[in-house]
């Protein structure tokens, strides 16, 4: 049943409950005649979730498919989230084949005529980081504030254009947001300035920050490549483990939805080279923090992330 179907029944329901009161009791009190229904929306990952959430306020009811410190890359969608997505009003995702497994399963919602927001789709190519020739890019958008920028305003247009009556609601929504992350930009700008241009060396599980270095002016190496499917050898190891002792780093990075024992064996392979590298802590990659985390939304995780990688370099 689409959108359009359930108000209209749901005001049908209102009516006849209208009609019984009147006929049982006249003096009883008037029953609303309008029924405020809320968007259905389906996310995939963390942080489309928390955006849709912002951008949609109290005219949607949103539910995540991935939890935090699940690997998007890696994720495969049950029965369950099939019939989640083909039930929901609006079903909204990365694109950029960040959910590589589901490509197949957006591909049909589209074809089957329900409203499928893309964050690719409203984004200007020329902004996009290239991960293999022949234009496929690195999905990793959201570690660019800039970027989710235009992804809220993709965000906005989708949900306007499939619920025009509160098209003002979420305009505003996105206004309020924008200058949010705004500031968020500043925040980072700001606490890199503390490190040394020859200190912004950031080492991480796999190539996921290369829009945050572009962006923010950091050198970002990564153990694995930007897909998490990809294997790290013993070579990456060894020749990774190199680079550290060569520039003296003071500090490397696990991520939160990528296990630990990749950064382990980094850390071993350069303390066997003569050198001590720290881990410096947890970053968040592709999931925000979980629930009590202080890095459950999207602007706490970008804080969390640049205090974690500045004091642990400085």
């Amino acid at each position: 049943m689409n959108r359009r179907q359930k108000i209209i029944l749901a005001a049908a329901f209102s009516a006849l409950l209208m009609l019984t009161g009147c006929t049982q009791n006249t003096t009883t009190g008037n029953v609303s005649d309008t029924v405020e229904e809320t968007l259905n929306v389906v996310a995939t990952t963390t942080m489309i979730a928390d955006l849709s959430s912002v951008i949609g306020g109290e005219h949607v009811s949103v539910n995540g498919l991935m939890g935090p410190g699940i690997d998007p890359h890696l994720y495969q969608a049950s029965a369950g989230d099939v019939s989640l997505m083909q039930k929901a009003d609006i079903v909204v995702y990365n694109g950029l084949h960040l959910e590589g497994k589901m490509g197949e399963i957006f591909e049909s919602l589209s074809t089957q005529g329900d409203t499928v927001i893309c964050l690719e789709d409203g984004l200007d190519e020329a902004k996009l980081l290239e991960w293999e020739e022949g234009s496929v890019y690195d999905p990793h958008i959201w570690f660019d504030v800039t970027l989710w920028k235009d992804a809220a305003t993709a965000v906005a247009k989708g949900f306007s254009d499939a619920d025009p009556e509160h098209a003002a609601d979420y305009n505003t929504n996105l206004e309020n947001y924008l200058k949010e992350l705004d500031d968020l930009d500043a925040y980072v700008r700001e606490r890199t300035e503390e490190l040394p241009e020859s200190q912004r060396v950031l080492v991480t599980a796999h190539d996921a920050f290369s829009y945050f270095g572009k962006a923010y002016g950091f050198e970002v190496r990564g153990l694995q490549g930007i897909s998490t499917d990809a294997e790290a050898g013993t070579a990456d190891v060894s020749n990774l483990a190199d680079f550290i002792v060569s520039r003296q780093i003071r500090a490397i990075f696990v991520e939160s939805s990528v296990p630990p024992k990749t950064i382990e064996a980094l850390q071993a392979a350069v303390k066997a080279k003569g050198f001590e590298v720290a881990i410096g802590g947890e970053l968040y990659s592709d999931s925000l923090g979980g629930e009590d985390s202080g890095a459950e939304t999207y602007i706490l995780t970008v804080k969390a992330n640049i205090d974690t990688i500045v004091d642990a370099l400085k």
